[in-house]
């Protein structure tokens, strides 16, 4: 499994591990109070969650979604999303969408998450790593534009230490500084290219080759 950032680890760690010395209280059914100060699990509403504004991420009907339906259908979600606020009303889903989804298929109607006030920088940076650090399987699409966003994330807030960003997603991912780029790279294709890389109809390397001619531009 790739490494844990420094941003977001709480919502990455696994629910039991993070609530197991809750103990009953007095509080609302719907709020679960772990031990550390300022952070809760709450059921919220399907309806009042949403999905963040840029998402690179699908969040598709398929067997993997079937599955994840029937298993929170028998034994409930086993691990909290995570979301914030939304000056609008209701709250931005950063992490925990295909978890939604599948409640939504096993007719379940709240989602436990993690309520929690965010910067914009920092919910790119949880959204981007427990993707990334959740799925097992991510499309080059997927991965192209997360790569994309983290970096220039991390670019604008500053990396700590020496580091330069595409390191930080080097430690994370696994992959060389040279893949990490020429996977960027696939964010300037045009949308039916980009699609067909991941249908596997355009190979990786000739996508790459491609990205420098056939851009969005």
């Amino acid at each position: 499994m790739p490494k844990k950032t420094e941003i977001g680890n709480l919502a990455l760690a696994g629910y039991d591990e993070l609530f197991a010395s809750t103990t009953a209280t007095t509080e609302p059914s719907n709020i679960i109070k772990p031990d550390f100060i300022g952070e809760c699990v709450v059921k919220i509403p399907l309806t009042e969650l949403h999905p963040p504004e840029f998402h690179p991420f699908h969040v598709n009907d398929d067997e993997a979604m079937d599955r994840l339906a029937a298993n929170i259908k028998l034994y409930g979600v086993r691990e909290p999303g995570l979301a914030r606020p939304r000056a609008d009303g209701g709250y931005e889903l950063l992490a925990g969408n295909r978890r939604k989804r599948a409640c939504e298929l096993a007719e379940v109607s709240t989602l436990p998450v993690i309520i929690r006030e965010m910067s914009d920088d920092a919910a790119v940076i949880a959204m981007v790593d427990s993707n990334l650090e959740q799925r097992e399987t991510l499309l080059y699409s997927e991965k192209a534009w997360a790569y994309k966003v983290k970096m220039e994330t991390l670019n604008h807030n500053g990396v700590k230490g020496d580091k330069h960003s595409y390191e930080v997603l080097m430690e994370q991912t696994g992959e060389s500084k040279n893949q990490i780029f020429r996977l960027i790279r696939l964010t300037d294709l045009i949308i039916g290219l980009l699609d067909m890389v991941d249908s596997k109809k355009i190979a990786f390397n000739p996508a790459v080759e491609l990205s420098y001619r056939a851009t969005r531009s």
